[in-house]
């Protein structure tokens, strides 16, 4: 069986801003009734999600350790350091004279819906 060894390319930091120095407003979902959201900068910016039944000591304490590590928590995939954007961005390759067509949706065999 043939080995593939692809080599990682370490990336330079690049001069965009962070999501600290410039956090993102973030449309909230719904969460499990043990979670709640707390908010590391202001009423609405860097959100994370902790266990509701903690103590208040617990939580403060928690707080408290990721405002002081916030730099460590990536809010989007441009936050981690080192990480060449080519390794996650997904490209399309199509030819230039290519026009896209809208396909018509799939029906799915009546015996197999039921199972789904």
């Amino acid at each position: 069986m043939p080995k593939v060894h692809k080599e990682l390319k370490i990336c330079e930091a690049k001069s965009d801003k962070s999501s600290i120095d410039e956090p993102l407003e973030v449309e909230l979902k719904d969460l499990p009734p043990h979670l709640e959201y707390v908010f590391l900068e202001g009423d609405d910016k860097l959100p994370v999600i902790i266990a509701k039944d903690l103590s208040v000591e617990e939580k403060t304490a928690l707080i408290t350790v990721l405002k002081s590590h916030k730099r460590a928590i990536a809010w989007k995939l441009s936050d981690i350091k080192g990480i060449n954007p080519e390794f996650y961005t997904h490209k399309i390759l199509m030819e230039d004279d290519f026009k896209p067509a809208v396909q018509h949706q799939r029906r799915v065999n009546p015996k197999i819906h039921d199972v789904i």
